[in-house]
């Protein structure tokens, strides 16, 4: 009696299946045939969850990564699929989110003879992803699932993408080769510590600084290191404030959290706070454009340590006095233990960090009630943020949209506890990210109420994927802000422009009825007063929701967005 052939499809599945994936997001296609089939053959126990766009495929997996700290697992095919895969792709790669793309291609034997779908996919994802290869041999698929693997999770995590051939998906090998090193499922893998040198020059600066501020990126939460984050602020009595990928280094009540800083989502009090620092520490930052209001907070003259777990990230954009490479749970564990031991240096009349971020808060929150308060009409975004922030569960997790949604959220959510409760794609602002990046953090967090928060431009993007969550039974909670405009680009023809409006208005849709089309229960409100019975019916709701929230244009609203406030 034979056997059937182990083959490369077979490959595919039980590499993945021995780096401990257990959830796929993507789309058929020709090419991606034998890959199907291995799946539906084998018993390897992964869900495979077929979505309706390869980019939403991407953001799920994004965002699945993001709130388990495995890799997430993304496929599509050939062609016009494999493009489709890319937003997702480069949106985690600059994120530091580790996300393997598939791909399917033609026949290796079909190379150059123009058949259909053929593309060059290795040069295509070449500048998007830190690792990228083309299977030539059906041997080659065992060492480059564990490249990738190694290359996503290690160092700065990113994305890798692999190309898979269609006729080498039918070819044979040797089970034997197949195997996967364990500890490469999850990342940040092979933690790295700062030179204990540079420590200890770090902590003699940290101090001896009067007004020290730290400032945290997406690296903080990526390496699990709120609790040394908390250690070290706490020894310094120094206010921590984050960008928007940060948020989640400490609670959001943390009594040294002084909120997020920068173009977008920072406002005067907070920004206080960095312009009276006497030395900064950038910790899992890139120090880029938005976080530092385009490299002018902090000033050229404030002293700047730097941990990070890339070289190429420190001194990019300001002079560093102290680099520091390393992981930032490392990084900080080893400052903290330093500086510990130096407190007795500390000069007198260092700043209180406790009552500098108390204060920004009040002023920025003191500013933010009446709006939220405010029953005019069309409904003020700062009443969706207000509402739950008040009734949301613990562990919930927000997941936003780079439009009207972002700076609200960035600057007013408020979550209770550290960690990955807020997600939002800063590296590109894609719009069409929040549904599906949503669907794939209900998928990793299934405890979790997950609300996915977006414009009505957004929803024209991927509202093709309310029949994916319906027919998974996902419960999803989904927020839209229905304005009918592209209004981050209305408000700066505003600003910028001397309001020459140009191809940004569009007309509104009843989302609330292509919701209930697709078998989502949908409420739609004009009235702010009826807005809270409306969300927390929806969160009540048993499956899921959508809340179609007629809200302000952006120019009009008292937005956080530093080029466009007086």
């Amino acid at each position: 009696m034979s056997t059937k052939p182990y083959t490369g499809a077979d490959a595919m599945v039980q590499m993945l299946q021995l780096n401990g994936v257990k959830h796929i997001f993507g789309l058929c296609g020709d090419t991606s045939l034998p890959f199907y089939d291995a799946m539906a053959r084998l018993d390897h126990g992964m869900d495979h969850i077929l979505t309706r766009d390869e980019r939403s495929a991407g953001y799920m997996a994004d965002a699945y990564a993001r709130v388990t700290g495995k890799v997430g697992v993304c496929e599509g095919p050939s062609g016009g699929g494999a493009t489709y895969l890319l937003p997702g792709l480069v949106e985690a790669n600059e994120s530091s989110v580790a996300v393997l793309g598939i791909t399917s291609d033609v026949s290796v034997g079909s190379r150059g003879k123009f058949p259909l779908t053929e593309l060059d996919q290795q040069a295509l994802y070449k500048p998007l992803t830190k690792w990228n290869t083309t299977i030539d041999r059906v041997d080659q698929i065992p060492h480059a699932f564990r490249s990738a693997f190694r290359a996503m999770t290690t160092g700065r995590p990113g994305a890798a993408h692999i190309c898979m051939p269609y006729d080498v998906q039918k070819h044979e090998l040797s089970e034997a080769d197949v195997w996967a090193q364990p500890g490469h499922d999850s990342f940040p893998a092979y933690r790295s510590a700062p030179d204990p040198v540079a420590v200890d020059e770090a902590a003699e600066r940290l101090v001896a600084a009067k007004a020290p501020v730290l400032i945290c990126g997406g690296g903080v939460v990526i390496a699990g290191a709120s609790q040394e984050l908390e250690t070290l602020a706490m020894a310094l009595n120094a206010p921590v404030c984050t960008s928007v990928s940060g948020q989640g280094c400490l609670a959001d009540a943390h009594p040294l959290n002084a909120g997020v800083v920068g173009t977008n989502g920072g406002v005067d009090s907070t920004r206080a706070v960095v312009a009276q620092a006497d030395l900064v520490l950038f910790i899992g930052a890139r120090a880029g454009s938005t976080t530092t209001e385009h490299w002018h907070m902090p000033a050229r003259n404030v002293t700047i340590l730097h941990l990070d777990v890339d070289p190429m990230t420190i001194a990019t954009n300001y002079r560093t006095d102290v680099a520091l490479v390393g992981d930032a749970k490392l990084g900080l564990a080893a400052l903290a233990a330093a500086v510990q031991t130096r407190l007795h240096k500390r000069p007198a009349g260092t700043s209180d960090g406790a009552a500098l971020a108390a204060r920004a808060r009040a002023e920025k929150f003191a500013f933010f009630a009446p709006l939220a308060a405010s029953l005019e009409r069309p409904i003020r975004p700062e009443r969706v943020v207000d509402i739950l922030n008040r009734v949301l569960p613990q562990k919930a997790i927000v997941v936003a949209d780079p439009g009207t949604p972002c700076p609200y959220f960035s600057a007013y959510f408020n979550a209770p506890q550290a960690g990955r409760h807020f997600i939002t794609n800063r590296a590109h602002g894609a719009l069409g990210f929040s549904m599906s990046a949503g669907v794939g953090a209900q998928v990793g967090a299934p405890d979790s109420v997950v609300v996915s928060v977006m414009g009505d431009g957004s929803f024209g993007f991927t509202c093709g994927e309310m029949e994916t969550i319906v027919r998974r039974g996902i419960p999803l909670k989904m927020i839209v802000f229905s304005n009918s405009v592209y209004g981050w680009i209305k408000a700066s023809q505003k600003t910028g422009y001397d309001e020459r409006y140009f191809s940004v208005d569009f007309n509104r849709t009843e989302h609330s009825r292509v919701a209930e089309a697709f078998g989502v229960k949908a409420w739609r409100v004009e009235d702010p007063a009826e807005l809270e019975a409306a969300i927390k019916a929806a969160l009540a709701h048993d499956g899921p929701a959508l809340v179609d929230v007629i809200s302000q244009e952006l120019q009009d609203t008292a937005v956080p967005v530093s080029q466009w406030m007086g």
